[in-house]
């Protein structure tokens, strides 16, 4: 059975832009769209409760009007949708367990509003073990592809790079697989990123030092790579090492990216839920989509 894309709905324009960006994707995979909308309110045992009427309405407005024009945009996706009477949070990494990915609208590091746009997308990203995909409310289909020969946006020119930041020193298997498969269904380069650090050394020893280093992670990365170069034959790949701060150049090859790839360590419980400082950069701060990859 195949596995649905889901997106979480919630009204916001966040959501709906998360919404026409999951509906593209399940086209590009062949496979289902399952829209989802979360809300303790909707549970039958305060069903009674007329201050909650009104909310009801809008609860069911809003995955209509979802659903009108998802299948006005995208008639060959099929598509599904369902509310739950549960916290955002708990339906919606129930759902993403389910998933081929999970899909969230998402605002900028300063925004407030929408449950996507805070607590509840950083949480369910912390906690989901499928990859999760955050949109911008000014995100538009046009946006993942480059300029036509005119330098207008258009859905007909090739797409955009999708642009993947790896640490070679962990393992990174999911992370390079939904890098890959990203760029193969849209047929667009795909750009991997390696950062690397030498500790301070001495000027004498820091030249020695840092091209050695970079020898040794460029080697690093080429073995990494190799099984999904050989699985990907049709990928085009290009690859960036170097020494730097991993969140700033991650940052700045996603400016003119169509989609970036970042992972995120899977801790024990005990520990918490995290994200690493890398990925709560280019969640906050990246324009273009960006898909959370959950790895051990």
């Amino acid at each position: 059975m195949l596995r649905p894309v889901v997106v979480g709905l919630d009204g916001s324009p966040e959501s709906l832009a998360a919404a026409e960006w999951a509906a593209g994707e399940a086209l590009r995979r062949g496979l289902p769209l399952r829209l989802v909308h979360a809300w303790v309110g909707l549970s039958s045992e305060t069903s009674q409760l007329p201050e909650l009427q009104t909310p009801r309405y809008w609860a069911r407005r809003i995955l209509r009007g979802a659903m009108d024009q998802l299948n006005e945009r995208h008639p060959q996706v099929y598509l599904s949708a369902e509310q739950v009477a549960r916290p955002a949070v708990d339906a919606l990494v129930e759902a993403a367990a389910e998933s081929e990915l999970l899909v969230l609208g998402s605002r900028a590091f300063s925004g407030f509003g929408g449950y996507m746009a805070g607590s509840v997308a950083l949480s369910t990203v912390a906690r989901a073990t499928r990859p999760v995909v955050l949109v911008r409310a000014d995100r538009t289909p046009e946006d993942e592809h480059l300029p036509d020969a005119a330098g207008l946006p258009s859905e007909r020119a090739p797409y955009r790079d999708v642009v993947a930041g790896v640490d070679v020193s962990h393992p990174c298997e999911e992370v390079l697989a939904f890098a890959f498969e990203s760029a193969a269904v849209r047929n667009a380069p795909l750009r991997v990123v390696h950062t690397w650090h030498v500790p301070f050394a001495a000027p004498a020893a820091a030249a020695t030092m840092t091209a050695t280093a970079q020898r040794a992670a460029e080697r690093a990365l080429a073995e990494e790579l190799r099984p999904w170069r050989e699985k990907f034959p049709n990928v085009q790949v290009r690859t960036l090492v170097e020494n730097g701060r991993p969140a700033q150049r991650l940052l700045q090859c996603a400016q003119d990216a169509g989609l970036l790839v970042v992972g995120r360590k899977v801790r024990p419980a005990r520990l918490g839920t995290h994200t690493g400082p890398v990925t709560h950069a280019a969640m906050h701060h990246v324009r273009c989509p960006v898909a959370v990859v959950p790895h051990i």
